[in-house]
């Protein structure tokens, strides 16, 4: 019997955010108090959370002083979802034109 291994290649992605809203969760912080850590607005954390704000050097570097992470974490782990988000793209087109 032969097994076939395939590479685990979800439809889906994790924003950055997600990891912030666990570390925040985990702190007992609501957005709004991380807003205010980090001197953003709650409207933009709302967007950070929900991967429809990049993280940036500057969040990156704020990230690191309030949640504790490094700045190269933050800013690895955007690399990685918009990396993600340009193979979810492509497949998606890709699969679009198999018709």
């Amino acid at each position: 019997m032969i097994d076939i291994v395939r590479a685990f290649a979800p439809d889906w992605v994790s924003p950055p955010g997600s990891t912030v809203a666990d570390l925040i969760e985990e702190q007992g912080w609501t957005q709004q108090e991380l807003a205010q850590r980090l001197g953003f607005t709650t409207k933009h954390i709302s967007l950070l959370i929900n991967g429809n704000a990049p993280i940036t050097e500057d969040t990156a570097v704020k990230l690191e002083r309030v949640l504790g992470s490094t700045m190269r974490f933050w800013m690895t782990r955007e690399a990685q979802y918009c990396e993600a988000l340009a193979r979810l793209e492509k497949r998606k087109s890709l699969s679009g034109k198999a018709g």
